[in-house]
């Protein structure tokens, strides 16, 4: 049974998904004004204390279980964005040779863009090979406050 719950950021309404123990999905809501009623579990507010406290800087990483739906190719690069260190970048061409698929950047960028889960699995931290910012489900302003947030508080 799929249950849902909705946390307000800084970076606006957030809304996130469980199935069976997993977070499955985890996405930026456009219109809060369109938000239904939550289903909170205890790994949903887990979920929400472990994401606020990343967006506040007193944590870096998550202990969450993850369960993405995609493909294997998708998935290897997902699996690959949750070992991008906190605070640093990596470009799709970088990301393509860590899964054995030098040639593989715009499958990777395509990959990146069907991530159900932002934020968890932070495919924020991928960048173009000149290290310009490029494409973010949530709109690149969100990608630009994630990178600075992990910027500002990498050092700590």
């Amino acid at each position: 049974m799929k249950h849902t719950a909705y946390i307000k950021t800084v970076l606006g309404p957030i809304e996130i998904s469980e199935v069976d123990g997993f977070i499955t999905e985890l996405f930026f809501v456009k219109d809060p004004y369109e938000i239904p009623g939550e289903q909170k579990t205890p790994l949903l507010e887990k979920a929400e204390k472990q994401i606020k406290e990343y967006l506040d800087g007193t944590s870096r990483g998550f202990d969450l279980p993850l369960a993405a739906k995609g493909t294997e190719f998708q998935k290897a690069v997902w699996e690959t964005l949750c070992k991008i260190p906190y605070g640093e970048t990596r470009s799709y061409k970088q990301v393509a040779e860590l899964i054995g698929r030098p040639d593989a950047s715009r499958a990777v960028g395509m990959a990146n863009s069907k991530n159900p889960i932002l934020i968890l699995m932070p495919c924020h931290r991928v960048v173009g090979s000149d290290g310009k910012l490029t494409g973010y489900a949530a709109g690149l302003g969100i990608k630009e406050q994630l990178l600075e947030l992990e910027m500002t508080y990498a050092g700590r």
